[in-house]
């Protein structure tokens, strides 16, 4: 069994502290030194990451994995011979020390900074992995047998927060302008489809919805096309719903799925890796798993009853609230929203929208685009 560590128990190995004595140690003192030196460099990564996740992305949620991240990687190193470890430590003879090259001490930027730390964790964890099972064999009864394969486990974590990590700061910054997000069907016609989405872009809306669950697949698509070639030199992004096929033959900014449609790694092999993928969430937790696997902004909703869409539940602008603190991937409320409730939402601290009824359903679309965008400014 693991070992529980609690927030406190954060003692380094040169503390002498993390590890514990575990009998006699029969492997060389090259490999306990090579174990000392990846354990050290893991546990200086994850804090580096966990402090920018921290300060600097401001994201509860992410943080929170990285510390367990580093918790349970300090566990599994409690099952260590510490003291022997200790004893063949030679910091000042270490070869390693005075081999170094002019990239190692240079960063292009905060990007390259949290990039190069995830190698440096992901590489420490493979040697104590590989190394590892080397104590399996040669120490009698001093270590459980599952350290390495729980090592591995650590490691793959890193690499699905590491996608994470990327995926906010990366999304932060593609869509940072993108605070309206409008929802439009295929209307009755490919004119007055046509008509309507111009009349939108050049309004200023931020995104494009395509919607519609009455056309024919054939009809749909050239909706799509049709939106495709309206944005193409516009600033508005195309995101089509539901359908990652269509949206890649479309050629389409994004697609976005609900709870009960593809997976986003399923709609990742469709659509490719740079196309957006939004992923609709009615609850913390659901955002939470969204963001690690992958998705690239939220829907959160619904916020308040709409007339497009029947929900048993709404989770409200509570809901709001909780993501708005907890996690800071690009996030767009959804859900009954008008120029009559947007305050209550922008109080949440949410400042990204996405509305059908509260446009579509104007006698005076325009205006109401007008409206909404001067209060999310």
């Amino acid at each position: 069994m693991r070992r529980k560590l609690t927030p406190d128990a954060q003692s380094t190995f040169s503390d002498g502290d993390a590890w514990s004595s575990r009998g006699s140690c029969n492997v060389t003192p090259g490999t306990l030194r090579i174990l000392d030196a990846a354990a050290n460099r893991a546990r200086e990564g994850i804090r580096l990451l966990e402090d920018f996740v921290h300060f600097i992305c401001d994201d509860r949620r992410l943080t929170g994995h990285l510390k367990q991240l580093r918790l349970d990687l300090t566990s599994t190193l409690l099952r260590l011979p510490g003291e022997s470890i200790l004893a063949c430590r030679e910091p000042e003879a270490e070869v390693g020390a005075k081999l170094s090259t002019d990239a190692a001490f240079e960063r292009a930027d905060i990007d390259a900074l949290v990039a190069a730390n995830f190698k440096r964790l992901q590489e420490a964890l493979r040697a104590l992995e590989e190394f590892g099972k080397t104590l399996d064999k040669t120490l009698d009864k001093t270590i459980d047998p599952e350290f390495s394969s729980e090592i591995e486990q650590l490691r793959s974590r890193s690499y699905t927060l590491e996608r994470a990590v990327d995926a906010t700061k990366r999304n932060k910054d593609r869509l940072a302008g993108v605070r309206l997000y409008v929802l439009i069907d295929g209307r009755e016609s490919a004119d007055a489809f046509e008509t309507l989405a111009q009349q939108l872009i050049e309004a200023g809306v931020h995104a494009l919805q395509l919607r519609d669950k009455k056309l024919n697949d054939r009809e749909l698509l050239a909706r799509a096309r049709l939106l495709r070639h309206l944005t193409q030199d516009a600033e508005t992004l195309f995101i089509m719903n539901d359908r990652p096929d269509l949206a890649a033959l479309a050629h389409a900014d994004g697609v976005h799925i609900g709870q009960e449609e593809l997976a986003v790694n399923d709609v990742r092999r469709v659509v490719g890796p740079r196309m957006l993928i939004g992923v609709s969430t009615h609850s913390l937790e659901q955002a939470g798993q969204a963001v690690l696997d992958g998705a690239d902004y939220l829907g959160l909703g619904p916020t308040f009853p709409s007339g497009t869409k029947r929900f048993d539940d709404f989770p409200g602008l509570e809901f709001l609230r909780q993501v708005r603190q907890e996690i800071q991937l690009p996030a767009f409320a959804i859900g009954g929203i008008t120029g009559k409730n947007l305050q209550q939402v922008l109080a949440t601290g949410i400042r990204r929208v996405a509305v059908s009824g509260a446009i579509l359903g104007c006698k005076d679309p325009i205006a109401a685009v007008r409206e909404i965008l001067n209060m999310l400014r």
